[in-house]
C-alpha cells in the first residue's frame, strides 16, 4: 500500500539522516582532537617565563567530550555528569556523589544538610558549636556562620598546618555539634583522633577535601572517613571542569538531604528531565512530609528545606570526566614534585621551616608550604617580592588567620585557648607551586633562586 511504503521512506530517511549525523560528528571530533594535539609546546626559560602556582592542564580528551557535550544540545547535568559522579564515586570509593557549582557550594551542601529537621535531636541548630581552625580558605568556616552556628578555632601545628589534635577533646563543649576541617594544603589531618572524638561525643564530621584529591590516610581516600567529604573543581585544583565540586558520603539518608538542598530544596528527587522517579508523584500527605499543604500536591513543587540550585553544565562534567582519566598521573606528579623540591630545600632549615606529612598518611600535595624562621616583621613580604620579581608566584595560606579578616568583625565566634601558630601563619608562611605542568627544570629554578636569596643575606 501507499501508506506503507511512505512510512518505510520516512523511516530509511530518518535513518540516513541519523547516520550522516554521527559521521559528522566523528569527524568534528577527529578535527578536535588533531587541533589540541597540534599544540606548540616550548622549552623553560629560566627569568623569562612565569612559574605559576597552579593551572589547569588539559588534554584531547576534555576538548573531545566538551565538544561532544555542545553538539548533544543539553545544557543542564546530564549523561557525562552522570559518568563523572559515577567513576569519582568509584576512585573515592564511596557510595554516593555528587557535583555541586563549586567547592565553596559543596561545603555549604554538606554543612547545610546537618541542619535539616530531618535529622531530629542531631540536627545542627542556631547556637551549636562546631570545631574547626582558622588557619584556612574562609569557605571552610563560613557555612558554619551563614547556619547560625558559631565556629570554635583550635591551634595549629606547624610543618602539617592541620589542626591540633591532642586540644579537640578539650574544646568540647555541650554545645559541640559538629566538626568541620580542611585538609591543609592536601596533606591529612590526624583522622584517627579525629574520629574517635566523633564517635565518641557522636558528632558529625565534615571533612573539606578539596585541595586533597587522591590523597591518603591509613590506605584509605580521605573524605571517606566522614560523614561528608567535598571537593573543588576549579583550575587550581587536581582536576578541573573550570568551576565546580562534589559532595560525597556513605549515607543513603544524608545524600537524599544534600540533593534537597542542591536542587532548590525540593523533597522531590528525579533527576532533570525526568517525573514520577517515586512512582508516587501526586499521591504523597502533609503527614507524610510535615507543613500544610493539600494532600496529593505535585511532589515536584514540595519544598522540604530552604535550598538552592547548585548545579552544573554537563559541559563541565565532560570536562571533569576527561581530567578524571588523568587523575592517577597528576597524584603522581605532585607527589615527585613534592619531594623534589624537599630534597632541594633541606639544607635551608635555618631560613625557612618546610612542609611535613601527617604521619599514617600520603599527601597528594596542592601546594608547598615555607614559613619563614625569621623574626624580622617584613621578612615574608621582601621575599615573596623577591620570588615575584623573578617570576615565581607565590600565595599566602589563604586567610592565614581568618579572626583578623575584615568579614568577621563582629561575628559570634569562640577560641579555644591562643592561635600562636596560626598567627605565625598569618605572617610568615607562604606557599609555591607543584602543580602537573611544572617540571624539573622550572622546580630547578625555584630552588637556586631561593638559595641565592639566602645566600646574599
Amino acid at each position: 500500500m501507499n501508506w506503507e511504503r511512505a512510512i518505510l521512506s520516512d523511516l530509511i530517511l530518518s535513518e540516513t539522516g541519523a547516520q550522516e549525523r554521527e559521521k559528522l560528528r566523528g569527524k568534528i571530533l577527529s578535527l578536535v582532537k588533531n587541533f589540541v594535539d597540534a599544540e606548540i609546546t616550548s622549552e623553560f626559560r629560566p627569568g623569562e617565563d612565569a612559574i605559576p602556582v597552579s593551572g589547569k592542564v588539559l588534554g584531547s580528551d576534555e576538548i573531545q567530550y566538551m565538544v561532544e557535550a555542545a553538539l548533544d544540545g543539553w545544557l543542564t547535568t546530564g549523561r557525562f555528569n552522570a559518568s563523572f559522579e559515577s567513576g569519582l564515586a568509584d576512585f573515592l570509593n564511596v557510595k554516593h556523589l555528587r557535583t555541586v557549582n563549586s567547592g565553596s557550594s559543596a561545603n555549604l551542601v554538606a554543612f547545610s544538610s546537618l541542619t535539616s529537621p530531618k535529622l531530629g535531636e542531631r540536627a545542627v541548630v542556631a547556637g551549636d558549636e562546631v570545631i574547626t581552625v582558622a588557619a584556612g580558605f574562609p569557605t571552610t568556616v563560613n557555612p558554619i556562620l551563614q547556619n547560625g552556628a558559631v565556629p570554635v578555632f583550635l591551634d595549629i601545628e606547624l610543618g602539617t598546618y592541620n589542626i591540633q589534635a591532642d586540644e579537640i577533646e578539650n574544646a568540647i563543649t555541650d554545645k559541640t555539634k559538629a566538626i568541620m576541617l580542611a585538609h591543609t594544603l592536601g596533606n591529612p589531618f590526624d583522622l584517627q583522633t579525629v574520629v574517635t572524638i566523633c564517635k565518641k561525643h557522636n558528632l558529625w564530621l565534615v571533612e573539606d577535601t578539596c585541595d586533597a584529591l587522591g590523597s591518603t590516610y591509613a590506605g584509605r581516600p580521605v573524605g571517606s572517613f566522614g560523614d561528608f567529604g567535598t571537593l573543588s573543581f576549579y583550575p587550581a585544583h587536581h582536576i578541573t571542569m573550570g568551576e565546580g565540586g562534589a559532595v560525597f558520603t556513605n549515607s543513603s539518608r544524608l545524600m537524599k538531604i544534600a540533593e534537597s538542598f542542591r536542587d532548590w530544596g525540593r523533597d522531590c528527587y528525579c533527576p532533570p528531565g525526568q517525573d514520577n522517579t517515586c512512582s508516587n508523584r501526586y499521591e504523597w500527605t502533609s503527614k507524610q512530609l510535615g507543613g500544610d499543604l493539600p494532600d496529593g500536591y505535585d511532589h515536584k513543587y514540595i519544598y522540604s528545606h530552604a535550598g538552592y540550585n547548585l548545579k552544573i553544565t554537563d559541559m563541565q562534567a565532560a570536562c571533569g570526566l576527561g581530567q578524571l582519566g588523568r587523575l592517577e598521573s597528576f597524584i603522581n606528579l605532585r607527589r615527585q614534585n613534592f619531594s623534589y623540591l624537599k630534597k632541594g630545600l633541606e639544607s635551608l632549615s635555618e631560613h625557612v621551616f618546610l612542609p611535613t606529612a601527617t604521619p599514617n598518611s600520603n599527601p597528594a600535595w596542592f601546594g608547598f608550604a615555607v614559613t619563614m624562621t625569621s623574626s624580622k616583621p617584613d621578612a615574608r613580604r621582601r621575599f615573596i617580592s623577591y620570588l615575584d620579581h623573578h617570576k615565581i608566584d607565590t600565595r599566602l595560606l589563604f586567610g592565614g588567620n581568618l579572626i583578623h579578616q575584615p568579614y568577621l568583625a563582629g561575628r559570634h565566634y569562640r577560641i579555644h585557648k591562643q592561635l600562636s601558630a596560626t598567627d605565625q601563619v598569618l605572617k610568615n608562611t607562604f606557599w609555591v607551586g607543584l602543580y602537573p605542568g611544572l617540571g624539573n627544570a622550572q622546580l630547578d629554578y625555584v630552588i637556586n633562586c631561593f638559595y641565592d636569596y639566602f645566600s646574599a643575606l
